[in-house]
């Protein structure tokens, strides 16, 4: 029986306190979701809700069912605090205007 293949990825997780890289060696075919578990940062990480918290892999969406490729970093995102827009639009007109 031919042994199995195994890949290198990260899992990565930030809140604005600290950032989460686990780099992790797993079986080639293994899906997102079975690497985030294998790493055991959702032990770390206990607000971590996989039926709640998108995942991605470099920045792009992706579904816990899709196979991770070797090198891949996958993400664990979490809920904004502000809307980008609105934050961006509250600096703005805070901003005191400059006279000349």
């Amino acid at each position: 029986m031919a042994s199995a293949e195994w890949i290198n990825v990260t899992v990565a997780y930030a809140t604005p306190q600290q950032q989460i890289v686990i780099p992790l060696h797993v079986p080639a075919g293994s899906t997102l979701e079975q690497a985030i578990r294998g790493s055991g940062i959702l032990e770390q990480c206990a607000e971590i809700d996989l039926s709640i918290n998108p995942v991605g892999v470099f920045g792009e969406r992706a579904n816990l069912d899709d196979p991770v490729h070797a090198g891949e970093r996958i993400e664990i995102y979490r809920a904004l605090v502000a809307d980008p827009k609105l934050a961006r639009r509250r600096r703005a007109t805070a901003k005191p205007s400059h006279a000349r």
